[in-house]
């Protein structure tokens, strides 16, 4: 029997798309998964928590947040955005909520529970869902496709959808039936240094501005910082990793990183400084910060590595040291010498061009009857439920699309 739409990918943009489709009336819809669990990124996500969208409604505002395909993302959120996608998961019986940072998280604060509500929807409309299914060849024929799955079985389809994520196989598949694949690097990932002064800092976070240097190209970011024991991780980090993710890959994770840990200028923080030596001139300099927002260990961090004596007082320190601390507090710069670990999305910069997609339908302008949606494309956003976001975008329109044809 030929399907009106075999899935490559039981994902997060598989899932919806097949569910879209068979609503708005395809009789036969197949999700063939190579693994023996769909959903996996889902489950991980958030740290088992799925951290499925973003409130950030506004669309000019949410596109800043994709670093590749912002574009091309306009149009497609300008039809089903996170606002609908909100909405789509409370009508599905999953409640939501918003955290401050504006990160949407299921209520349960599990995953699982987002699992259940895509597969519960999805066999209740009907959509056949088979695992450990690796599709391993596509081939064009009359009435549109023949697949070989793992185990010899074939199957035989109108339409093919491929989302399967950041793994390579998708990406093969799609070179076969003539697209182009810009290369994947990774992105969202830690910095690791080889500068061992904040070691005793591990654990801390706070907001910070910060520039990036490779070989004079320039990023700049602000936002929340996490001191690891290799280097640096948070938020910032992880924007400005997904940002920066090719130029970082070609130039070896080899760049500078300027970190001002109090979020102003020299000026003010000397007179900061100036007018805390006055009137603390008794006490001792590491025993008594001028500025609150320093957790005490970073503190004495930075005094460490200016070699200033843990006895010296305020009234003692000279202007060499108070200039270096100045320094040191607001432009203090750490060699970044490669990569620390994947963000909890393990997302990748790179997929099939988006030059050769369609993004009213998401079809191939090359292969008639073929489609993509989420990460296989060169489309990948910043951590905070971007990803998922263009995953449910990308396979809400694709899964329309198809039905319409």
């Amino acid at each position: 029997m030929i399907s009106d739409l075999v899935i490559i990918g039981g994902g997060a943009s598989g899932f919806m798309a097949a569910i879209t489709a068979i609503s708005r009336g395809l009789r036969s819809v197949v999700i063939l998964e190579a693994t023996s669990k769909v959903l996996e990124k889902v489950r991980i996500s958030g740290g088992g928590r799925c951290n499925l969208t973003n409130a950030c409604c506004d669309i000019s505002n949410l596109v800043n947040n994709y670093p590749r395909g912002e574009k091309q993302l306009i149009g497609l959120f300008n039809r089903f955005s996170t606002t609908e996608a909100f909405d789509w998961f409370q009508e599905k019986g999953l409640s939501l909520k918003v955290e401050k940072d504006g990160r949407v998280f299921p209520c349960s604060d599990s995953s699982e529970d987002v699992i259940k509500c895509l597969t519960s929807v999805a066999k209740k409309s009907g959509v056949t869902i088979l695992t450990n299914s690796h599709v391993q060849k596509i081939r064009i024929i009359e009435h549109g496709f023949k697949l070989l799955a793992k185990g010899n079985n074939l199957f035989e389809a109108k339409n093919v959808l491929i989302c399967t994520g950041g793994h390579p196989s998708g990406r093969r598949l799609a070179k076969s039936l003539g697209h182009s694949i810009v290369p994947a690097v990774p992105s969202l990932f830690s910095f690791s240094t080889c500068d061992k002064s904040l070691r005793s800092c591990s654990g801390i976070t706070l907001d910070v501005q910060i520039k990036l240097n490779i070989n004079n190209i320039k990023y700049a970011e602000k936002g929340p910082i996490l001191i690891t024991h290799k280097g640096f991780s948070g938020p910032v980090i992880l924007r400005l990793s997904a940002f920066s993710a090719r130029i970082l890959n070609a130039n070896n994770y080899k760049g500078e990183l300027k970190i001002n840990w109090l979020c102003m200028n020299e000026s003010e923080a000397r007179l900061i400084l100036d007018s805390y030596k006055v009137e603390n001139a008794k006490k001792k300099v590491f025993n008594n910060k001028p500025f609150d927002k320093l957790p005490r260990s970073l503190w004495k961090a930075i005094l460490l590595g200016l070699n200033i004596d843990s006895q010296l007082k305020w009234a003692d320190i000279s202007n060499y040291q108070k200039e270096s601390l100045v320094k040191c507090l607001i432009m203090k710069t750490y060699a970044i010498n490669g990569r620390g670990p994947f963000g909890d999305e393990f997302v990748t910069a790179g997929g099939v061009s988006l030059k050769e997609i369609d993004f009213k339908t998401m079809e191939s302008k090359i292969c008639k009857g073929l489609y993509f949606a989420g990460e296989v494309l060169d489309i990948d956003g910043v951590t905070g439920g971007f990803n998922f976001q263009h995953c449910w975008t990308s396979g809400w329109v694709a899964g329309g699309s198809i039905v319409l044809k």
